[in-house]
């Protein structure tokens, strides 16, 4: 869909310019584009370099393992039905902080080695949609294992996202931010004379976000275990 989009907007770029005479202009407009994004990509390089080893040192230091015990409230209120040592919790930490300082970067590797450790979790529970998962590793949490997210071939099998997938995805999107690292380095690289004017109405918009997220969250839960136990009732 979106390439389709952006096919259509460059072709009505393309024939305005030739009906107005002016597809000189629209050539130099591309070129000096793609200027503009070769040094804004050199820009956010350093940027990433720069927030990717100042995450690297927080980790070595033990700053990310005091920050993951810290949070371990908030996790055990968003998520109870993960169990304490379950590798999960790690990787959904990571990936809070991650977000919180503005590394979204970072985050992504934690996300999604966060989402196959949940999808383990449901082949623990016994999910029949999870069944069939091919997982290796050993140890007492299994925490080198690695799961396929395909079903088995000719299964047939569909699967749904599990309440803690789903958490965890709206947490990930709405998630608060200290520093929206992004935001600053494109207000610099653009010329803005105070690029890190936008800190303090990010936290604001992204806390509210966050207090959204959560309320909605556990609104969804509730509402949730009710469904399950008339459904339970209903069945004796």
């Amino acid at each position: 869909m979106l390439n389709a989009i952006w096919a259509v907007m460059i072709m009505i770029a393309v024939f305005y310019g030739a009906f107005t005479g002016r597809m000189s202009d629209v050539t130099n407009a591309a070129l000096d584009s793609a200027g503009e994004a070769i040094s804004l990509c050199i820009t956010m390089a350093g940027v990433v370099g720069l927030w990717m080893g100042i995450m690297e040192i927080a980790t070595k230091a033990g700053l990310v393992k005091k920050l993951t015990r810290g949070i371990e409230p908030f996790l055990r209120f968003m998520f109870p039905g993960i169990p304490r040592d379950h590798p999960a919790n790690q990787y959904i930490a990571a990936n809070i902080i991650a977000n919180i300082l503005g590394l979204g970067w970072a985050c992504t590797p934690a996300g999604l080695k966060a989402m196959e450790a949940l999808a383990r979790l449901e082949t623990e529970r016994g999910n029949p949609e999870y069944a069939g998962e091919e997982e290796t590793g050993t140890g007492p949490a299994q925490k080198k294992a690695q799961v396929n997210f395909r079903p088995p071939s000719g299964s047939g099998k569909t699967r749904s996202a599990s309440n803690e997938m789903c958490t965890f995805l709206i947490l990930n999107i709405s998630s608060l931010q200290l520093i929206p690292v992004n935001m600053i380095a494109y207000r610099n690289q653009y010329g803005s004379s105070s690029p890190t004017s936008i800190i303090a109405p990010a936290i604001a918009a992204t806390l509210f976000s966050t207090l959204v997220a959560v309320i909605y969250c556990k609104c969804k839960d509730v509402s949730g275990r009710r469904r399950r136990a008339g459904r339970k009732k209903e069945a004796v």
